[in-house]
């Protein structure tokens, strides 16, 4: 269920408006410090991103399957992410070639 926050007063808007309007120098952050640079070094661009995933009915040709089933190793677990990834890789390569093209 997803909830839906209500709407903003006018006194919300008129607070929210004072706080933009205040210069850094003015902002209290007693109660969370800024982050400084060393921060910034170890941070990881999308390490907790989850693609949201899209369940559907693909035919492949079934020496792709076995292929993809024999690399995830004995019990074949894991071959749809590894179809997916080889997917990936390929919009990727697309993408980099398009934009040299382009």
């Amino acid at each position: 269920m997803r909830h839906e926050p209500k709407p903003l007063t006018e006194a919300d808007l008129k607070r929210l408006r004072d706080l933009a309007a205040l210069p850094d120098d003015e902002i209290d952050l007693s109660d969370i410090p800024e982050l400084d640079e060393s921060f910034w070094a170890k941070a990881e661009r999308g390490r907790f991103y989850r693609p949201v995933k899209q369940q559907l009915t693909l035919r492949l040709d079934g020496d792709v399957v076995d292929w993809f089933k024999r690399e995830a190793g004995e019990d074949g677990k894991g071959y749809q992410t590894r179809i997916n990834q080889a997917l990936r890789d390929y919009i990727a390569a697309k993408q980099r070639q398009d934009k040299k093209a382009g």
